[in-house]
Protein backbone atom coordinates (compact mmCIF):
# COMPACT_ATOMS: atom_id res chain seq x y z
CA UNK A 1 0.00 0.00 0.00
CA UNK A 2 1.37 3.39 -0.88
CA UNK A 3 0.80 6.60 0.77
CA UNK A 4 0.24 10.49 -0.70
CA UNK A 5 0.68 12.97 0.63
CA UNK A 6 -1.35 16.33 -0.46
CA UNK A 7 0.35 19.69 -0.65
CA UNK A 8 -1.13 23.35 -0.56
CA UNK A 9 -0.85 24.84 -3.95
CA UNK A 10 -0.06 28.19 -2.18
CA UNK A 11 1.94 27.07 0.58
CA UNK A 12 3.74 24.15 -0.17
CA UNK A 13 2.58 22.79 3.63
CA UNK A 14 1.15 19.53 3.84
CA UNK A 15 -2.82 19.10 4.52
CA UNK A 16 -3.41 15.18 4.06
CA UNK A 17 -1.67 12.17 4.02
CA UNK A 18 -3.73 9.72 2.24
CA UNK A 19 -3.13 5.29 1.36
CA UNK A 20 -3.73 4.70 -1.91
CA UNK A 21 -2.08 2.28 -4.83
CA UNK A 22 0.74 1.02 -4.90
CA UNK A 23 2.42 2.52 -8.20
CA UNK A 24 3.06 -0.42 -10.50
CA UNK A 25 -0.68 -1.42 -10.68
CA UNK A 26 -3.15 -0.16 -13.54
CA UNK A 27 -6.72 0.30 -12.77
CA UNK A 28 -9.86 1.31 -14.76
CA UNK A 29 -11.46 4.88 -13.66
CA UNK A 30 -14.75 4.99 -13.34
CA UNK A 31 -15.44 6.22 -16.80
CA UNK A 32 -12.95 3.00 -17.97
CA UNK A 33 -10.29 5.42 -18.27
CA UNK A 34 -6.52 3.52 -17.18
CA UNK A 35 -5.00 4.82 -14.60
CA UNK A 36 -1.96 4.21 -12.47
CA UNK A 37 1.10 2.31 -13.26
CA UNK A 38 3.36 4.68 -11.88
CA UNK A 39 4.16 7.22 -9.01
CA UNK A 40 3.93 10.35 -11.15
CA UNK A 41 0.37 8.89 -12.63
CA UNK A 42 -1.36 8.09 -9.46
CA UNK A 43 -0.18 11.47 -7.83
CA UNK A 44 -2.13 13.28 -11.13
CA UNK A 45 -5.03 10.96 -10.65
CA UNK A 46 -5.47 11.84 -6.68
CA UNK A 47 -4.69 15.39 -7.01
CA UNK A 48 -7.31 16.16 -9.92
CA UNK A 49 -10.23 14.59 -7.92
CA UNK A 50 -13.15 16.66 -7.27
CA UNK A 51 -13.07 16.61 -3.55
CA UNK A 52 -9.44 18.01 -3.27
CA UNK A 53 -9.47 21.50 -4.23
CA UNK A 54 -6.12 23.17 -4.80
CA UNK A 55 -3.85 20.60 -3.94
CA UNK A 56 -0.98 18.65 -5.55
CA UNK A 57 0.58 14.76 -4.98
CA UNK A 58 3.44 13.34 -4.04
CA UNK A 59 4.21 10.29 -3.01
CA UNK A 60 5.52 9.26 0.55
CA UNK A 61 6.91 6.21 2.29
CA UNK A 62 6.82 4.85 5.96
CA UNK A 63 10.33 3.41 6.10
CA UNK A 64 11.50 7.46 5.23
CA UNK A 65 13.07 6.16 1.61
CA UNK A 66 11.45 8.12 -0.41
CA UNK A 67 11.23 12.20 -0.29
CA UNK A 68 13.79 11.77 3.01
CA UNK A 69 10.67 10.95 5.51
CA UNK A 70 7.39 10.27 5.85
CA UNK A 71 5.32 13.02 5.24
CA UNK A 72 2.47 14.52 7.97
CA UNK A 73 0.04 17.20 8.46
CA UNK A 74 1.98 20.11 8.71
CA UNK A 75 4.94 19.74 6.94
CA UNK A 76 6.70 21.65 4.26
CA UNK A 77 7.15 19.99 0.64
CA UNK A 78 10.70 21.21 -0.57
CA UNK A 79 9.96 21.41 -4.67
CA UNK A 80 13.60 21.69 -5.27
CA UNK A 81 15.00 19.36 -3.02
CA UNK A 82 12.16 16.95 -3.47
CA UNK A 83 12.02 16.76 0.41
CA UNK A 84 9.76 16.82 2.97
CA UNK A 85 10.77 18.78 6.24
CA UNK A 86 8.95 18.82 9.42
CA UNK A 87 7.16 21.74 11.16
CA UNK A 88 9.92 23.85 12.69
CA UNK A 89 9.93 23.25 16.20
CA UNK A 90 11.31 26.20 17.90
CA UNK A 91 11.44 30.00 16.09
CA UNK A 92 15.16 29.63 17.06
CA UNK A 93 16.28 26.77 15.57
CA UNK A 94 17.46 26.25 11.42
CA UNK A 95 17.31 24.19 8.93
CA UNK A 96 20.67 22.32 8.26
CA UNK A 97 22.28 21.52 4.79
CA UNK A 98 20.18 17.77 5.52
CA UNK A 99 17.02 19.30 5.87
CA UNK A 100 16.98 18.98 9.24
CA UNK A 101 16.13 21.51 12.64
CA UNK A 102 19.29 22.56 14.83
CA UNK A 103 19.08 24.06 17.80
CA UNK A 104 21.32 27.32 17.96
CA UNK A 105 23.47 25.23 20.88
CA UNK A 106 24.33 21.59 20.44
CA UNK A 107 22.32 19.57 22.62
CA UNK A 108 24.43 17.47 25.38
CA UNK A 109 25.10 14.32 25.08
CA UNK A 110 24.48 13.19 28.62
CA UNK A 111 21.33 12.83 30.96
CA UNK A 112 17.91 14.27 29.52
CA UNK A 113 17.44 17.89 28.94
CA UNK A 114 15.00 19.66 26.90
CA UNK A 115 14.61 22.78 25.06
CA UNK A 116 14.03 26.24 26.84
CA UNK A 117 13.21 28.74 23.20
CA UNK A 118 12.91 31.79 26.24
CA UNK A 119 16.88 31.32 27.12
CA UNK A 120 17.88 29.65 24.26
CA UNK A 121 19.25 26.96 25.92
CA UNK A 122 19.06 23.44 26.90
CA UNK A 123 17.66 22.70 30.53
CA UNK A 124 18.24 19.66 32.55
CA UNK A 125 14.93 17.60 33.38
Amino acid sequence: MAHYALINTDTNIVEQVIAGVDENIIQSDLDGTQVGGSSEAWEEFYASRPWFENVYCKRTSYNNNIRKQYAGIGYKYDADADVFITPQPYSSWSLDENFDWQPPTPRPEDDVWYWDEPSLSWVEA
